[in-house]
């Protein structure tokens, strides 16, 4: 009695004990080895009950006390990372540390900072950068560029713009560093980004993205309009987009003949004068003098005078020149297809008749559609709206049970799942353990004995020990017996008591022999 007591006692202590406990969450998942070993010693510091789970790499934390422990561990800078960041230069001495050692815990802490950065995006677990910056070398007109390789461990898969993220946020933080120089590779060895941007490979990837994108965003346009109209999941969307990669450079010149402009004017004018007189040809000095002809204007003669006057205008026709760049991704061609359930009608016994969409509600939906998508007919659009019944019909389309009181996460799932199973071990021990032990302990014995060996049933009577072994009720007395006869009785009742025991000794030993002739050496060594 006295060990199913201490038992029990333990067990319900237990119990007690996994009930009052705080309830542990994730602290921090995959943790780099050095970090678990500093964020262990401040929680050991703070005398805060945690657990180390998956070689240290996960560390549990009262629920309740998550928040306000990870405001702590930040101000401390945990967790690093296992990377180092620019907190290395607070920790060195600058004196008489040499130019290598600097550039070198340069470079550390930039990958470091960036390798942080980096796991802040979704689905990126652990990342490690490696920079390569080339040393500028003087008199060399060709400096080779720098170049990065980043090695990412992913949960799940990255899209191809959060691979471009990554190189443009890598390519923006290195100076002298293009996105187009930056390799990925994940932890299966496959490679995300090839580091080359010019080739065929990534530019293939690049119009994939990109049809993909318009897509994916018409489809959300249309999915969003018509959504609001027949109810959420009531509409199936798909868009097909064919796009124009193709870069054309046009280059047009535009001469306009009303738009005369007066460029450059040229005028010369030219005049001329002579006198010829008769009889006097020939050329003396006193012709040549001035005046000579006023003094002999008097001779007989013939004067002649000539003016010529020219003017050159240079126009110029206005001229309009028009340079054209259309980048790729033009939309060439758009083909939507929509597909929407019918309305559902609650009978009076509670269940639902499909109703089709008329003709004027698929028109309204179609021409709402055209809109949302930017419908060109004259491109060759299509746009197809179709009312078929889904296979699944609405399940919560009259649930008007929308009461959030009752909405409990999967952690309180887990713990009442937990509480459970204490509760059924608790019962099961109550009733298979505890219930038995205490009716044993209250119920009253059947048979008693005497201080002078005479055995009392729960009646009162006197009970004696037959042949075969059973307790059967005493002869009664006669009412007026003598002493000397009751003490008959009673050596009788104690010779039959003596002969019982006697007689299942014997069946023992014949049973047990040898075990028989242990116990009777040992009493005879005992007695010697």
């Amino acid at each position: 009695m006295g060990v199913v007591t201490a038992a029990l006692i333990g067990f319900f202590a237990f119990i007690m004990l996994r009930i009052s406990e705080p309830t542990l969450a994730p602290l921090y998942t995959d943790l780099a080895f050095d970090d678990s070993i500093s964020i262990t010693k401040i929680l050991e510091s703070q005398n805060v009950k945690h657990e180390i789970r998956n070689e240290g790499s996960v560390i549990l934390a009262p629920k309740e006390q998550i928040l306000r422990l990870r405001m702590q561990l930040a101000e401390s800078g945990l967790p690093s990372g296992g990377n180092v960041g620019y907190e290395i230069f607070d920790k060195s001495e600058t004196l008489g540390t040499t130019s290598f050692v600097q550039n070198v815990n340069h470079l550390r802490a930039l990958e470091g900072e960036l390798s942080r950065s980096i796991r802040t995006i979704r689905n990126v677990r652990q990342a490690r950068v490696h920079l390569v910056l080339p040393k500028r070398q003087l008199f060399k007109r060709d400096q080779k560029p720098p170049s990065a390789s980043i090695a990412v461990k992913l949960q799940g898969n990255l899209a191809q713009t959060q691979i471009q993220a990554i190189q443009h946020l890598v390519g923006s933080a290195v100076e002298g560093l293009t996105p187009e120089n930056v390799t990925i590779i994940d932890s299966k060895g496959r490679l995300l980004a090839s580091g080359r941007g010019n080739d065929e490979n990534f530019l293939s990837a690049r119009m994939d993205e990109r049809t993909t994108q318009l897509e994916n965003r018409l489809r959300n346009q249309v999915e969003e309009i018509v959504a609001s109209v027949v109810g959420e999941g009531r509409a199936r969307i798909e868009v097909a987009a064919e796009l124009d990669f193709n870069k054309v450079t046009q280059t047009s010149d535009t001469f306009d003949p009303d738009g005369q402009v007066i460029r450059s004017t040229q005028t010369r004018s030219e005049s001329s004068k002579s006198n010829e007189k008769e009889g006097n040809d020939g050329v003396t000095v006193g012709n040549e003098l001035p005046g000579a002809a006023d003094n002999q204007g008097n001779g007989a003669g013939r004067q002649e005078a000539a003016d010529v006057t020219e003017e050159l205008v240079n126009y110029e026709i206005s001229r309009k020149t028009t340079t054209e760049v259309v980048q790729g991704g033009r939309i060439k061609r758009l083909s939507v297809a929509v597909l929407i359930d019918g309305s559902y009608e609650k009978n009076a016994d509670g269940t639902l008749t499909y109703k089709p969409r008329t003709a004027e509600e698929l028109d309204q939906i179609s021409t709402l559609v055209r809109s949302a998508v930017g419908y060109v007919q004259t491109r060759g659009d299509k746009v197809e709206v179709v009312n078929l019944q889904f296979a699944e019909g609405p399940q919560t389309l009259f649930d008007d049970s929308g009461d959030e009181l009752f909405a409990f996460t999967k952690d309180d799932y887990i713990r009442f799942a937990e509480l459970g199973i204490l509760f059924i071990m608790t019962l099961l021990v109550l009733l298979m353990v505890v219930r038995p032990l205490m009716k044993r302990m209250l119920e009253k014995p059947e048979v008693e004995e005497n201080e002078d060996g005479t055995l009392i049933g729960a009646d009162g009577q006197a009970m004696i020990m037959d042949a075969e072994g059973n307790l059967v009720p005493a002869p009664e007395k006669p009412e007026q017996s003598h002493p000397t006869m009751d003490a008959i009785e009673h050596a009788q009742i104690q010779g039959s008591l003596q002969a019982d025991a006697l007689l299942r000794v014997g069946e023992l030993v014949e049973e047990n022999p040898e075990e028989a002739a242990k116990i009777v050496r040992l009493w005879l060594q005992d007695a010697a």
